[in-house]
């Protein structure tokens, strides 16, 4: 692996705090970095290297319940943290990163082979390649032998016009192949694996079509609220935080074609196939398609209008108009403040032909299913009706579970450490592509267009949404 330096946007932020510097540190504790690298960390603050380290140092602890550490890991991880004050909007600060950069120029690689990862608003992406760009930095200002890289956080844009703009600001200054859209949900072994599952098993491949699938459901389900959030969910919305990226890339996901190959790009021709076929709503459609919600005491929370109407839930019924999807509903349903925390996929299967075990309407207590869960537990379970005991002949589901923690003991790795690695290595697999976010974009935007002006309906927290929620599911 080259050595490298990773320069962090946002250092003193809460995502860096909570997600990137515990994954950049467990990468150095399983041996995934090089011999020699450096991570700085950029903000508006000023620390010396010190104070900014003494920072991590406290963070990495939180992570880590105040586990014990291996001294000799730690200390030479925090040897190699450096701190540049930076005003994003001000190219001073990029001319004081391009130096601290060179500081390093006798370690081999360090300061040739960058890796910039925007834990910050995505709307400040076109402002900081701007300015990278000026101070030498950007993707297309390359040394001869190096590699420069960015990673960008969700939302990418607020619509599809938006979304435009800022892949236009991007590609100004990087390549399309330098660029990594991250959705940490794509980093996810549950969710990597329903490839594996999907293409590796011919048990499920002949059966995954229009021909023996009754339906798809899609949940994300959170059982608390926004968690002081109230500015960012006021300009976002669930729609735009959940819905545009989260559950179109795992409908994407299960409904995809065979690629021809496990490369990047040919999985991704396939995720972007699917998004251009999503059905697009219209205000015709939408009354009997689209539900949303807002949790009652959303008006409260801080930093929220008392008038609001931004959506906290959404249930959807989405159709893929291509030949294998042709009919079959999407439905995906996506809350704060529900009866749990859950996301899981569940594809269910057609009922027989004809039922000899009950009533004629009792084949959906027993469909087959396929239950992908992702979270809380990782686990993949197969449902089929079996007979109960006793005289009578009565049906009632039971399940075959396979459970990856029992099945694969010890730690794995987490999203962020595992797409951490993928862009380090070039990798953009599990990353998001400039087509499949506009096109995603553009469905959002239709159900946005089609729903304008209808205020979302309250429901109780902790519950499972709307009354009308139901409906969806016809």
């Amino acid at each position: 692996m080259d050595n490298f330096t990773i320069v962090i946007f946002g250092a003193t932020g809460d995502l860096a705090h909570r997600k990137l510097f515990p994954s950049v540190f467990d990468l150095a504790l399983h041996q995934h970095l090089p011999d020699e690298y450096r991570v700085i960390g950029c903000g508006r603050r000023s620390f010396s290297h010190q104070e900014f380290r003494d920072m991590v140092l406290r963070s990495l602890q939180d992570a880590s319940g105040n586990a014990g550490f291996d001294d000799g890991v730690l200390n030479a991880f925090l040897r190699r943290l450096f701190y540049v004050r930076l005003d994003i909007a001000e190219s001073e600060g990029y001319h004081r990163l391009y130096r601290e950069i060179m500081d390093a120029a006798g370690e081999s690689g360090v300061c040739t082979h960058l890796l910039y990862y925007l834990a910050v608003s995505p709307g400040l992406l076109p402002v900081i390649v701007g300015n990278l760009s000026v101070a030498g930095l950007g993707g297309k200002d390359l040394p001869c032998t190096g590699w420069r890289k960015i990673i960008v956080e969700k939302p990418f844009g607020s619509d599809l016009q938006s979304a435009r703009r800022m892949n236009a600001a991007v590609g100004e200054v990087f390549n399309e192949d330098q660029i990594f859209r991250i959705d940490h949900y794509l980093g996810k072994e549950t969710v990597q694996n329903i490839l594996v599952f999907r293409f590796s098993n011919g048990i499920f491949e002949p059966l995954w079509n229009r021909h023996y699938i009754a339906s798809v459901s899609i949940t994300i389900a959170e059982d608390f609220g926004i968690r002081g959030r109230g500015a960012f969910y006021e300009e976002v919305g669930l729609l735009r935080d959940i819905i545009q990226n989260h559950a179109l890339q795992l409908l994407a996901s299960v409904a995809m074609e065979p690629p021809v190959d496990l490369q990047a790009d040919s999985v991704r021709d396939e995720k972007s196939k699917v998004l251009r076929s999503i059905r697009r709503h219209t205000p015709a459609d939408a009354g009997s398609a689209v539900v949303l919600g807002q949790y009652e005491g959303y008006r409260n929370e801080k930093d929220v209008d008392p008038h609001s109407t931004v959506e906290t839930f959404a249930a959807i019924r989405f159709f893929v108009d291509n030949w294998r999807w042709q009919g079959v509903p999407f439905y995906v349903k996506a809350g704060k403040n529900l009866s749990e925390t859950r996301t899981q996929i569940v594809i269910t299967f057609k009922c027989p032909p004809q039922n000899f075990f009950g009533p004629a309407d009792s084949c959906s207590y027993t469909a087959n299913q396929v239950i992908m869960t992702i979270q809380p537990e990782e686990t993949i379970a197969l449902r089929f009706g079996t007979k109960r005991p006793g005289e009578a002949v009565v049906t009632d589901p039971v399940y075959m579970k396979f459970d990856y923690r029992n099945a694969f003991p010890g730690e794995g790795l987490t999203a962020y450490h595992r797409l951490l690695l993928d862009a380090i290595a070039g990798d953009r697999l599990n990353f998001i592509r400039q087509d499949s976010v506009e096109h995603a974009w553009e469905v959002v935007d239709a159900i946005r267009h089609s729903v304008d002006g209808t205020p979302p309906a309250p429901y109780p927290v902790h519950s499972d949404g709307p009354a009308d929620a139901s409906l969806i599911y016809g």
